[in-house]
């Protein structure tokens, strides 16, 4: 078990210290990006091997307890942002939105209990795990998109950072973001859809409006909106990159405070 944590707080550390690289860099307008990614890489390795011994001391995958929740999200949810950081070169200032938002997930993890929580019998299912992969990627896509979004809001605002001046012009940034929240969409369509598999296997119906799948679908909902605005209306880039951020917003709560306020079958897992 203290292996678990060692490796945990030094996957935290190279994080912290990435993401601040990251941030310096965008501000300065430096380019130390081999760096940074090969450290979130590094990172990622522990943080890797530390959910595995916990996977196999405990039998299950980390999505039980909040602890479990916020370490295996704030893993994939860099993993993402690193693989965009790595292939495309206009995310790399969007570190200055993303990495403060893994940096509230970072310290909420380390507040929050270790202690193994119950694994349900209903649980045992490969559909759970499908339902999980597809949600973890929505959420990564629509991080990078929150941050590309967070850019334009920040130029609006008027901040004069370099790394800003030197990016696309708004329209193609907003036309960035887009893109990640089209392929955000298709996983969370596709996470609905196993999700809604894996209840009727759990427990005997597709769908029960619970909490969790309530709010699930008000994301969708809202998600859907954007895209048919976005299709319809000219929208200008700044109230396309605010309707992001609103989306990530529902999309944040939904997965990280509705299972842990509500009384559902789905409470503690997402």
């Amino acid at each position: 078990m203290n292996a678990e944590l060692q490796l945990l707080w030094l996957a935290l550390m190279l994080y912290t210290l990435a993401g601040s690289t990251a941030i310096a860099a965008a501000v300065l307008a430096k380019r130390p990006e081999r760096i940074i990614l090969a450290v979130i890489v590094i990172g990622l390795a522990a943080h890797t091997v530390s959910l595995g011994l916990r996977w196999e001391r405990l039998g299950h995958g980390p999505f039980i307890t909040l602890f479990e929740i916020l370490s295996s999200n704030v893993w994939s949810l860099l993993a993402i942002y690193a693989l965009a950081y790595w292939r495309v070169p206009a995310v790399r200032p969007a570190a200055v939105v993303v990495m403060p938002v893994l940096f509230l997930m970072m310290a909420w993890l380390l507040v929050t209990s270790s202690v193994a929580g119950h694994f349900p019998p209903t649980y045992r299912t490969v559909w759970l795990y499908v339902h999980l992969l597809f949600g973890k990627v929505f959420l990564g896509t629509v991080l990078v998109a929150v941050g590309v979004a967070g850019l334009i809001l920040l130029r609006q605002a008027g901040l004069r950072v370099a790394s800003l001046t030197q990016l696309p012009d708004d329209v193609r940034l907003e036309y960035l973001a887009f893109r990640f929240i089209m392929v955000g969409f298709i996983f969370e369509s596709l996470m609905l859809v196993a999700g809604a598999i894996w209840a009727q296997d759990a427990w005997g119906r597709y769908w029960a409006w619970d909490p969790l799948e309530t709010w699930a679908f008000a994301t969708w909902l809202l998600l859907a909106f954007f895209i048919h605005l976005r299709v319809t209306v000219r929208l200008e880039p700044w109230r396309s990159a605010a309707l992001i951020w609103a989306v990530f917003v529902l999309a944040f709560l939904t997965f990280f405070g509705v299972p842990f306020v509500s009384t559902a079958p789905h409470k503690g897992a997402v």
